[in-house]
Parts: structure tokens; sequence; C-alpha cells
């Protein structure tokens, strides 16, 4: 049986190209895709995913929060990810990144293993108390990653 609570994508989806930098060492990642209109599921997305950067607490140093940024995103979001320094901001194109996601769709919440690969996915949800339910689903799996990888 899985214990995963995340969504386990099947076939996990190739982003090398996209998340691996040979000049910096390897890095697990927790990527949301910035929409087009910033809702409260948005905002819910963002806050989760800086609030479980930090809950790994010691490891903290292994994750990185990834934010990604098309042309036609929001920017006020944008802005409020820079200046509140909630995580990196990646700047692509809307193509790449829905060619990238096309078979689960970019709105939700991701785990990036340290390879680039897109092993899962945690939905969104407009209410506060709900977010917070599901970051930790995503800090359990986080835990656990953490736990049995040897890089990153």
């Amino acid at each position: 049986g899985a214990t995963n609570r995340g969504q386990l994508l099947d076939p996990i989806i190739d982003a090398s190209s996209v998340f691996v930098d040979t000049t910096e060492e390897p890095h697990w990642r927790l990527s949301y895709v910035i929409p087009q209109s910033c809702d409260l599921a948005c905002e819910n997305a963002v806050f989760s995913i800086s609030q479980v950067r930090k809950a790994v607490g010691r490891e903290m140093d292994r994750v990185d929060a990834v934010f990604i940024a098309t042309e036609n995103s929001d920017t006020n979001a944008v802005a409020n990810v820079v200046s509140k320094e909630y995580g990196k901001l990646l700047n692509l194109d809307s193509e790449n990144v829905n060619k990238l996601f096309k078979q689960v769709g970019n709105d939700g919440i991701f785990i990036i293993d340290t390879l680039g690969n897109v092993v899962l996915r945690y939905d969104i949800t407009l209410e506060r108390d709900q977010a917070i339910m599901d970051s930790r689903d995503i800090l359990a799996d986080l835990r656990k990653l953490l736990k049995l990888s040897r890089i990153g």
C-alpha cells in the first residue's frame, strides 16, 4: 500500500531541463505556478509552501521553494513572493509551462526531486483551514522523502 498523501504522478514528469542546475548542489523543490489571477487559493498555496519549507527545520537547506511566473502571472502575486522572500522566482513562458504540466495541469503544488522529476502533486483550496491541513500532508510526504533520500 502507498503511504503518500499527495497524488503520485505516474508517469513522473521530467523537468530536469528547467529545475536542474549542474553548478548548484541538488535540492528537493516545492513548486507552484502563479496563475493569471491570484485568488485566495493561490495565496494559500504560496503561504503553504513557505510554511512547509520552514517546518522541515534543520533540513530546510535541502529544500527550495520555487515559484514559477509566466508572462500571464498576476504581477501583484509575483511582487509579493519577491518582497516577502517566500522563495525563488523562476520565469518561464506560458507555452513551456503548459507543455511541462500538460498531463496533470499546473494548478497545484508540486514536489520535485533532486533530479528534476515532478513526483507528487497536491490540490490547492480556497479555505484557509483546509489549506493548513493540506500543508500537513505536504510536510509529511516531504519529511519522508528527505529521510529516504541520500542526495539533496
